[in-house]
């Protein structure tokens, strides 16, 4: 986009830069071009001395070396070649001049101002008959990439003067200036503002041809007569500037044939019907483009309001319905403003639908995407007009492969342009036998891999990049490989988006529309239990359900609801619990606001200083025991719903029965982990961190997440972890790594199985997980492989083990009957005593309350 930038600053103005101002006399003396030096003196001064000379020339070289190093490094930068090829034509260096203009003019399509500056320079340079081949070739590049009226009228002087067969007026020069005549008037003729030039440019010629026309030869003589009355009644049918003048013109030509005319009249009386009515329908056109075009031509107005009045005046013309009148004014703005791109796609646009000459439009486009090739719509649209016209492959491919070197905004764009080559291949290979070339799938297969490569980790879980994949897996089907070779298209998404619903989806609709169930079912069996953003993992049980329900036997049916429903019962408890949440959070904020419009209208600092010590002493109390109270309930929760055997009760005592503050904190529930994907890793080095674990599966990849097991009491790493992976096929790569060293130390890693562990009845300790990253987390997922876990941990805080021992000895807690020894104190009922008084130690154990009896408790309390 810094060509863009750059380019805006050098816009065409209609104005000669050539320094040898507008005069086009073309006459340039040969000794000239003994001298390049000579041509550009006009643009120095001359009363400079030596001294000052040598500075300038110092100055120069430097100038052109520091914008050849920029040119080097950013070949595309407007600006910097126009000013290096300034700086050079000031330095008379005419072969780096030439290769400078070459250079700027393979990037960008140049001026109407340097192509005339150039072909000046050239006619002025070399002299002789083989100058005129490469001058003509200069001018016709020159027209054919803007509308400049100045441009034709220098090229149209050039021939006259420089052709000897033109200047001589022979039958083959004749006809080649009429030619470019023609040409012109087709592509300027109907420029209001200056189309009357190349007319009248025209008449001057016909009638100099005229006075070499003998008396004698009085048949050649009315011809050429009636051929420059034609001429003049062309111009008065055009709506032109200069129509009124022109009007005056005829007249005093006709006059000289002998006709009797009010000369100095702008009345009709008198010309044929034919002319005078054409005059009159022209002068009714110009006066209603005139306001119009004094709008367009103001040089004090701001080019934002310029090219709205083009617009304006482009729609006033539309309305009219002449293509050849609108397709003018569009080359008129675009000359003004090449590089605004909204006004190319309408002016293509508007060609595709009016215009049925293929080269005219083809010619459009191609200068479209040269001032433009950051639009990635020109380009596709190119492309389809190519296919429309029946443009050879070779050509097809050339402009498609042009694009892909283009920057465009976005790699939707790209993905647009892939899209469009692969359409237009399939059409041709589908219609082979009605064309002469027969062209490969294998050129499908090629652009979509081409699109993949660049693509894919640009567009990772994207609804497009499925699109294209969906596209690419139903050529193979269809056209290409065949149905092994769209499943390899499908597989390839899911390494790259098998987090996407639609993924799965379109990978199973492609094998029930070609009636293989069973490979629809292992699909289902595959991703019913992965995550999926919104509802879709319930979308995709739901989904088995109805497959097997429809195409399933009962078998079939009762496997997948067998395997469905827990899991929908697992995803239902997960949305309850974030709802939960939400809810929890909302209500917390609105009762925050309610407290604070409570203290303010009642200050708690004040309700304080009224109390007295005795009774601040009894609420204090009265916290401490609803604190206490609710630390016991939740214990009783935790103890009842997670069926725990071992539990170790820290319990904290108060220093002093005087002190208000009290440990508020709230009893922790461990977090699970539903391991599905997950690598357990032993052995690990106590100095390893989630980076080195990271780094360590880097050439594995598919790592989702990292958690690093730890003391719960010294927050030292216990050399555990477990890695979550994206899929199975990560996962088996990582597990290819056992025994590998890691900082100094060969881990172990096996797949984790918590079910296994459920099994045997092994339960996660109370431990800390650090997450070095996460992408997909979710709270109703359990823990694994922890059962040597566990006994590491017990010496790792053996300690403070034996502590726990120490004090239920002191205590004399006596275990009978049921294992109560893990029920916490703090939840034992009201009363309970190791001993009971006048009860028998064969009696058992009390049954322990509930948690709804403990609430009741409480509210009695």
């Amino acid at each position: 986009m810094a060509e863009n930038e750059t380019r805006s600053v050098e816009q065409p103005s209609g104005q000669d830069t050539t320094g040898t101002g507008n005069d086009d006399d073309g006459d340039h003396s040969i000794p000239d071009a003994q001298n390049p030096k000579k041509l550009f003196d006009s643009e120095s001064e001359s009363g400079s001395d030596s001294d000052s000379d040598s500075d300038d020339e110092a100055q120069l070289n430097l100038q052109i070396q520091t914008l050849e190093t920029e040119l080097s490094s950013n070949p595309s930068h407007y600006d910097a070649h126009v000013q290096y090829i300034r700086a050079l034509r000031k330095q008379a260096d005419v072969e780096k001049l030439r290769q400078a203009r070459e250079a700027m003019s393979a990037l960008f399509p140049l001026s109407p101002e340097l192509w005339r500056e150039w072909a000046r320079d050239e006619t002025t340079l070399i002299s002789g008959p083989e100058a005129l081949p490469a001058i003509e070739q200069l001018y016709e590049r020159g027209v054919s990439d803007y509308l400049s009226a100045d441009l034709w009228c220098d090229y149209i002087n050039f021939l006259q003067e420089r052709d000897p067969l033109v200047r001589e007026c022979s039958a083959n020069g004749i006809s080649k200036a009429r030619s470019l005549f023609e040409r012109a008037v087709i592509a300027a003729g109907l420029h209001v503002a200056e189309g009357s030039r190349i007319y009248e440019a025209y008449r001057e010629f016909e009638q100099a041809i005229a006075l070499t026309i003998g008396e004698a030869d009085s048949e050649s003589r009315e011809k050429q007569i009636q051929l420059i009355r034609n001429l003049f009644f062309r111009q008065l049918s055009v709506p032109l500037a200069s129509l009124r003048s022109t009007l005056l013109a005829y007249k005093a030509w006709e006059a000289e044939q002998g006709s009797i005319l009010a000369v100095d009249s702008n009345s009709l009386d008198g010309l044929p019907s034919n002319i005078a009515s054409a005059y009159q329908k022209a002068l009714d056109l110009l006066n209603a483009r005139t306001q119009f075009e004094e709008q367009i031509t103001r040089k004090d107005v701001p080019d934002a309001e310029r090219l709205s009045n083009f617009t304006t005046y482009l729609n006033f013309e539309q309305s009219f319905g002449d293509p050849a009148r609108v397709q003018i004014l569009y080359e008129r703005a675009i000359t003004d403003f090449p590089i605004y791109a909204d006004l190319w796609l309408d002016y293509t646009r508007y060609l595709d639908k009016t215009i049925k000459t293929s080269s005219t439009v083809k010619a459009v486009y191609s200068r479209a995407t040269r001032n433009c090739p950051w639009v990635g719509e020109l380009w596709v649209r190119y492309l389809l007009h190519l296919e429309r016209v029946h443009a050879s492959e070779e050509e097809l491919s050339t402009v498609f492969e042009k694009s892909l070197l283009c920057t465009f905004s976005g790699y939707d764009e790209y993905l647009d342009l892939f899209l469009t080559r692969v359409d237009g291949l399939r059409r041709r290979i589908s219609l082979a036998g009605q064309t002469e070339d027969s062209l490969s799938y294998n050129l499908i297969s090629d652009v979509f891999k081409r699109a993949s490569d660049y693509l894919s980790p640009h567009l990772k879980n994207t609804d497009s990049l499925l699109r294209m994949y969906g596209y690419w897996a139903c050529l193979e089907s269809k056209l290409g490989n065949g149905i092994v070779a769209a499943r390899g298209v499908w597989e390839n998404l899911l390494k790259i988006s098998g987090s996407m619903l639609g993924a799965w989806e379109g990978y199973i609709a492609m094998e029930v529309a070609h009636g293989h169930i069973n490979e629809a079912r292992s699909l289902y069996k595959r991703c019913y239990t992965k995550r999926f953003s919104g509802t879709g993992s319930e979308d995709i049980c739901h989904s088995w359900l109805r497959f097997e329900r429809e195409l399933g036997s009962l078998e079939d049916f009762d496997v997948a609801v067998h395997k469905v429903a827990p899991r929908l019962e697992e995803l239902q408890l997960f949305r309850t619990q974030q709802e939960s949440k939400t809810a929890g959070s909302s209500d917390q904020r609105e009762n925050s606001v309610k407290k604070g419009s409570r203290e303010k209208r009642k200050l708690h600092s004040d309700l304080t200083e009224d109390q007295s010590p005795a009774k601040r002493h009894k609420n204090t109390s009265q916290n401490l025991k609803m604190t206490n109270a609710k630390e016991k309930i939740e214990a009783a929760e935790l103890v009842e719903k997670s069926k725990i055997e071992e539990v170790e009760v820290i319990s904290t005592k108060t220093e002093s029965a005087g002190k208000t503050e009290t440990n508020n904190q709230s009893t922790r529930k461990p977090k699970h982990y539903n391991d599905q994907c997950t690598a357990f890793i032993s052995n690990l080095s106590i100095q390893a961190t989630y980076e080195h674990l990271r780094a360590f599966f880097s050439d594995v990849g598919g790592v989702v997440a990292i958690r690093i097991l730890t003391d719960k009491f010294t927050g030292k790493s216990r050399g555990l972890a477990y890695v979550d992976f994206s899929d199975d096929e990560h996962l088996a790569a990582a597990l290819a790594k056992n025994k590998q060293n890691l900082l100094g130390k060969r881990v172990s890693i096996t797949r984790s199985d918590p079910r296994q562990s459920k099994r045997k009845g092994t339960v996660a300790p109370n431990t800390t997980s650090k997450h070095g990253f996460s992408d997909n987390e979710t709270g109703n997922s359990g823990q694994s492989d922890l059962k040597d876990a566990a006994s590491r941990s017990k010496r790792n805080s053996g300690s403070q083990a034996q502590a726990n021992s120490q004090k239920r000895r002191d205590e004399r807690v006596e275990l009978k009957g049921r294992n109560t020894f893990a029920l916490p104190r703090a939840v034992r009922p009201l009363g309970w005593s190791a001993q009971k008084p006048g009860g028998s130690e064969d009696d058992g154990d009390e049954k322990p309350k509930s948690n709804e009896e403990f609430r009741k408790m409480l509210k009695k309390n």
